[in-house]
């Protein structure tokens, strides 16, 4: 029930949905004796699409979440290397005998990389399908091809094809994975995302070190930068006022460790105990 409560709410937390919404609304008014109101709705969507399509505030919305959590520094050596799902396209790809890949593709192509950089990783997919209709493929079987394209072996690849949203991610990988104390697992998904990635594992008693990948802008250079179309600046404020509602969401049901979760403090001590181990 919460799964199909979350798709439906989560239309109306797009800005885009929410904005064409008044207008069609507004202008629906026009025929009435509320034609005045319905006017003043319709330039009220108009200005505002234009403001959350063209104008800098995408990046402003987002840049506090991919800022959250700084690159991985690197240190240790990694038990596993867990993917969260959403950058595979579960519906044209499939269809064209394709593995197609979204805009969050580096979530998927810098595990290429990791798996080179540590042989004996583990390397964990986890994603079933997040859509209400068209279910006919997951992410994880799509993965599991992918990542085997890539040369890794299939012996080292674990896939979880049950998720349907963030917090499932760290329910159902905790408990195909049963994580022992003093492993260490890096978490991959996209800047943006982390804060509420690592809050959910953290939530779930699954210790994960962050790898964002998938950075939709340069930095603070951007908060000034305008979008040069509609639907780029749109689709920029859509997938950060969609992240911050998630978080808002997921705190207020107690299914991450807080509202915007960051870098736990460094314990250097144990740091330096493991550093010996390794």
């Amino acid at each position: 029930m919460f799964f199909v409560l979350s798709k439906v709410l989560g239309f109306f937390a797009l800005p885009s949905n929410v904005l064409i919404t008044l207008g069609l609304a507004g202008l629906a008014l026009t025929a009435t004796r509320f034609a005045r109101a319905g006017r003043l709705m319709m330039a009220a969507a108009l200005l505002l699409l234009a403001l959350f399509g063209l104008s800098p505030v995408g990046h402003l919305l987002i840049l506090p979440l991919e800022e959250r959590f700084p690159a991985w520094d690197g240190n240790g050596t990694p038990d596993g290397i867990i993917v969260l799902g959403g950058a595979l396209d579960t519906l044209a790809g499939p269809a064209r005998g394709e593995i197609g890949l979204n805009e969050a593709a580096e979530r998927m192509t810098v595990v290429a990389e990791l798996a080179r950089r540590f042989p004996a990783a583990k390397i964990v997919f986890t994603g079933g399908s997040g859509r209400l209709i068209y279910r006919d493929a997951t992410e994880a079987d799509l993965a599991g091809r992918l990542l085997e394209s890539f040369g890794i072996a299939a012996d080292r690849i674990v896939l979880e094809d049950r998720s349907r949203n963030t917090q499932e991610n760290a329910t159902l990988t905790k408990a195909l994975l049963q994580p022992q104390p003093g492993q260490h697992w890096l978490l991959v998904t996209s800047a943006h995302h982390m804060p509420r990635a690592v809050g959910v594992f953290r939530a779930a008693g699954f210790p994960v070190a962050a790898y964002p990948v998938d950075y939709r802008t340069r930095g603070t250079a951007d908060l000034l930068r305008p979008f040069s179309s509609l639907g780029d600046g749109l689709r920029r404020t859509d997938t950060a006022v969609r992240e911050w509602v998630g978080l808002g969401m997921y705190w207020l049901t107690g299914r991450t460790s807080a509202l915007l979760p960051g870098p736990e403090p460094v314990n250097r001590a144990a740091a330096g105990r493991a550093d010996k181990r390794l």
